[in-house]
């Protein structure tokens, strides 16, 4: 069979699914009076920022352009202006891919959550499927397109390493739209809450605090748009990586084949994804999970038993695939609102937010071990298990793990999109004023949704992880095609070591100048939000008919996101030029790894321990050691307001940027051996 051709069809069909989930949800029942006006205001605030985002990363995107017709895959003055264009093509290409994926991911996203509050009123199991079919519809958007982008692109031109400019332009839009999104989304969520929950004592989601409307606005930029794209790239670098190894080894059919049926598996997972009126959503959404892992094993058993294909591949990507579930499962023990871990932190609060910050920080620490651990288990085991094979085959090993990992991402980023909208329902629920009975299910929801967000974060960190090691693999190809003698890197060699320790301080700049960029912002958000409760008449009363100026603060957070983002991704991309044009092809090595290295580690950190505050906190709200109003509640809010940028901004944006890094290093790999220093 030709699984290329195979993977076109089963990406269209993913599309026709996703088209029928939109249609979907779109028809369930519509909001009148306050909550179509809130969530008009959502919707609205949404599409400003992504319009307003999409104009300066444009611009970006043109001017990398430029430069890759000018210098890629050789400057044009020594090789053919021809390939430059091409891979520029593709390039701008892999940027558009991405922008519709976050795009088509706020559209429905914004639909659903005001679908999904009023589907409550019917009960738990009509709004669970409003808000997980509208996280479907942007779980089966971006594997489709992850899979159809690669698979066209080798129908066309027959030449793998061309998806790796595709790659790039997916890559780099997603590291700007993780990054701004998480900005916006932080800064609103931090100023309403220390207005609100910390100086008013009000509830999180009251329409008299001028920041909800931002901050509902952010859950829809940064986790929706952000992950999707952030999951879109990891996606299409793992082909990309797998692509440039297995061209040389015949295996492009087997690779194929494998993102073929994991979209499969998932398009079956979504579907039949369903909850009943007693039920509990969280084990509806990991059990959709885990049957579409089961089915993707069976699926390529049978393929490579019917096709001949290699069974220590297949092998490979069941190893991936586990690893990927291992991990997430290690992210929900340590930020469970249900697990020791969460409940530690949460009694810890008691004696005051130092012991918060302390005990939160350790628990994130000790996190970090079983999820590295596994994505290095998981590299070895895939290595070794292939290696018998001979040639390449073991590095095609670590990629197909990827492969593996990913596999059943669709449903992933379903469980993931899921989220925010129930996140969002909530909050409109609230502010609609439909009712306790509404607002308890759609809290019951809505607490699901903050689990599946930490259990795909792990996910995300560890399809990261093994995506890089393999474009780490691919860097190493690419030099050894260039006709450079490659035996692994020294690390005693000072050129090497030199690139390590650079390599390894990017991801924590890169993550302080987005921590800073939310602090700025949040500062300003702050201001205004006195600002109004202090010259309003009867604002903080809650007078009848008065309401505050929600677009003052959309507009600091738009603003503000969008000032900080292209410093903080320039820094990673010129870091890794500046390396490479000093020190060569082995000081780019060391730079890998170290940014592999330090930024899986920072990732997994940021994410579990920004995840365990913002439980602990729920946990005190729940009604534990005080309850609401407490000195622990207090102290909750407050590691819940340091974790917010750990766990929303700085963490998943690590991923993308070890991604980015890796690709700007392959495709430079010639430029870096013409042209450095030593």
């Amino acid at each position: 069979m030709d699984w290329v051709i195979i993977s076109v069809i089963v990406s269209v069909l993913a599309l026709g699914v996703a088209a029928y989930f939109y249609m979907w949800v779109s028809k369930l029942e519509g909001a009148s009076g306050k909550l179509d006006k809130v969530g008009t205001l959502i919707r609205k605030g949404a599409f400003t920022f992504l319009k307003r985002e999409y104009k300066i990363l444009g611009i970006f995107v043109s001017v990398v352009a430029v430069i890759i017709i000018l210098f890629y895959p050789s400057p044009f003055w020594i090789g053919s202006i021809t390939d430059n264009l091409i891979r520029a093509v593709f390039f701008v290409l892999g940027s558009v891919f991405s922008g519709i994926a976050g795009a088509v991911g706020i559209s429905i996203a914004t639909i659903a959550n005001v679908k999904a509050s009023l589907a409550a009123k019917r009960g738990l199991s009509p709004s669970f499927m409003a808000g997980f079919r509208g996280g479907a519809v942007m779980g089966m958007a971006v594997v489709s397109t992850s899979l159809l982008g690669p698979a066209l692109i080798y129908l066309l031109t027959g030449n793998p390493d061309i998806v790796l400019a595709f790659s790039f332009g997916a890559s780099s839009l997603a590291l700007f739209a993780k990054a701004g999104g998480g900005i916006f989304t932080k800064t609103a969520d931090i100023a309403a809450d220390l207005t609100g929950k910390v100086e008013l004592g009000i509830a999180e989601d009251d329409p008299r605090n001028p920041a909800v409307i931002a901050d509902n606005v952010g859950d829809n930029v940064g986790d929706v748009a952000g992950m999707g794209a952030d999951l879109f790239d990891s996606n299409v670098a793992s082909y990309a990586a797998s692509m440039t190894i297995a061209a040389a080894l015949g295996q492009m059919n087997l690779l194929f084949c494998f993102g073929a049926l994991g979209l499969l598996a998932s398009i079956i997972g979504v579907l039949v994804a369903r909850v009943k009126e007693d039920g509990e959503p969280g084990k509806a959404l990991n059990g959709g999970t885990y049957l579409t892992c089961i089915l993707f094993a069976v699926f390529t058993f049978a393929a490579c038993m019917l096709e001949g294909f290699e069974l220590r591949l297949w092998g490979a990507a069941v190893i991936g695939m586990i690893a990927g579930v291992i991990i997430g499962v290690t992210s929900d023990f340590f930020t469970g609102d249900d697990k020791k871990p969460v409940d530690k932190v949460a009694e810890a609060s008691q004696s005051g937010p130092a012991f918060t910050i302390l005990s939160g920080f350790s628990y994130g620490l000790l996190s970090s071990f079983p999820s590295l651990a596994g994505i290095g288990l998981a590299a070895l085991g895939a290595y070794k298990l292939c290696e018998p094979l001979g040639g390449d085959y073991a590095l095609m090993g670590i990629s197909v793990a990827a492969i593996g990992m990913l596999s059943v991402v669709g449903m992933i980023i379903s469980n993931d999109a899921y989220g925010p909208i129930v996140d969002n329902a909530r909050g409109l629920a609230e502010m609609g004023e439909l009712g306790d009975d509404v607002i308890d299910i759609t809290d019951k929801l809505d607490a699901a949704g903050n689990t599946s967000k930490a259990i795909t974060k792990g996910f995300a960190v560890g399809a990261a992880g093994l995506t890089v090691i393999s474009l780490l693999a691919a860097f190493a190809e690419i030099i050894e095609k260039a006709g450079v003698p490659f035996k692994g890197f020294d690390l005693m060699d000072p050129i090497v070591m030199f690139g390590m320790l650079i390599g390894a301080a990017v991801p924590a700049v890169f993550s302080a100048m987005l921590m800073m960029g939310v602090n700025r912002n949040s500062q300003k958000m702050v201001k205004e939000i006195h600002r109004q409760f202090n010259t309003i008449d009867g604002l903080k009363e809650g007078k009848e008919g008065v309401e505050p100026e929600y677009d003052k603060c959309i507009d600091i957070a738009t603003v503000g996101s969008l000032r900080e983002l292209i410093p903080a991704g320039l820094v990673a991309i010129l870091t890794t030029l500046v390396v490479g044009f000093v020190g060569g092809v082995n000081a780019v090595g060391g730079y890998l790894a170290g940014n592999i290295i330090s930024g899986l580690l920072l990732a997994v950190l940021m994410d579990n321990a920004g995840g365990l505050w913002d439980n602990a906190k729920k946990r005190i709200e729940a009604g534990h050691y005080g309850g609401k109003g407490s000195e622990a509640h207090k102290a909750g809010v407050i590691g819940d307001t340091v974790g917010d940028p750990f766990k929303d901004t700085a963490g998943p944006s690590i991923n993308t940027q070890i991604t980015v890094v890796s690709l700007v290093a392959s495709l430079c790999a010639q430029l870096f051996i013409n042209f450095s220093l030593f």
